[in-house]
Order: C-alpha cells, then sequence, then structure tokens
C-alpha cells in the first residue's frame, strides 16, 4: 500500500506601487518563474516548460531530491504552474513514486492571489519498512509543508523586489 500525503499554502501578497501592471508582469513568465523558484536550480526547456531540482531533503536516514518537470499556462490575469513529470533521486528503487503540484497566482485588486497544493504518493521505501506508515506519513506531511513554506517565503520576499525592478524598467507607463 503507497504512502499519501499533500500540504497546501495560500498567498495572500497586497501590492500598492504599479499594482495595475501585475497582469503584464505575470505575462512574463519565465521572470516570474525565475522569481517564484530558486534560478539556480531551474531550466527552460521551452516555453512554458521547465526543469527544477528541488532542494534536497532528508527524511530520517534517506537524502532525496524530486526532479520535476513544470508547465505553465496563463488564464486570464491568473498564472498557473502544473508539475507534469517527476523523478526521485536518492530513495533507490521505488516504483510507484508521484508527485503532483498545483499552484497559481492570480493578479487582482489587491495585489496577488494565490495557492500551491504539493502532494506525494510514493511505496514504503525497503529502508523504512520498520517504521510505521503513519510516521510515515506526518513525516511526509511536515517535508511537504516546510517545501511549501519555503516557497511562500521566497514569493513574499522576492517577486515584489522583482516586480518592482520590472515596473522601474521599459515596462513602466
Amino acid at each position: 500500500m503507497p504512502l499519501a500525503f499533500s500540504s497546501s499554502q495560500q498567498l495572500h501578497l497586497p501590492v500598492q506601487a504599479c499594482a495595475a501592471h501585475l497582469p503584464a508582469y505575470l505575462k512574463d513568465e519565465q521572470r516570474v518563474v525565475a522569481s517564484l523558484l530558486n534560478p539556480k536550480q531551474l531550466v527552460a526547456l521551452g516555453p512554458g516548460h521547465y526543469r527544477y531540482r528541488v532542494t534536497r531533503v532528508q527524511v530520517f536516514q534517506l537524502q532525496i531530491q524530486p526532479v520535476v518537470e513544470l508547465r505553465t499556462r496563463h488564464e486570464g490575469d491568473r498564472l498557473e504552474l502544473e508539475a507534469v513529470d517527476c523523478q526521485l533521486e536518492g530513495l533507490g528503487l521505488v516504483d510507484d513514486f508521484q508527485l503532483g503540484l498545483r499552484s497559481w497566482l492570480e493578479a487582482s485588486a489587491a495585489g496577488l492571489e494565490g495557492e500551491a497544493t504539493l502532494a506525494v504518493s510514493v511505496s514504503q521505501p525497503p529502508l523504512l519498512k520498520l517504521v510505521p506508515p503513519r510516521v510515515l506519513e506526518a513525516t511526509g506531511r511536515s517535508v511537504l509543508r516546510g517545501i511549501l513554506v519555503g516557497m511562500r517565503n521566497r514569493v513574499r520576499q522576492q517577486l515584489p523586489r522583482d516586480f518592482e525592478q520590472w515596473c522601474g524598467g521599459q515596462h513602466k507607463t
């Protein structure tokens, strides 16, 4: 029986200066994605298609590093980001690892609104067979929550700075 766990985070980011330009900023998808994620771990594979090496995570005695393929799309004033594939480095023979990521950012009158949901389903690794599944699932939820909180904090710090730079450049009207 696979282990399954998930976590979600919401974002409310007030923006006052240049707020009318937020929809245009979100259309600059490559720039926004590089602000959302660590650009040193991000590779553009084509328009709207990226590979991201998630920061290495330690779960009990195991070091793992998900490598995720991401796709973006625009729906009105909303930029959506979704994981379409994922490989897991560090767990050895795990056949049924699945990672789901769905997130979005949307321009609103108050600034930016967003949400990210991260979910994992995986078989219990042989090295952890003696650990009860409930403990592994609780640990997994905690790890996912930590990843999402880190992403949210990065967005809260990096995105406003990048948006301000973007507005100060040639995009300001």
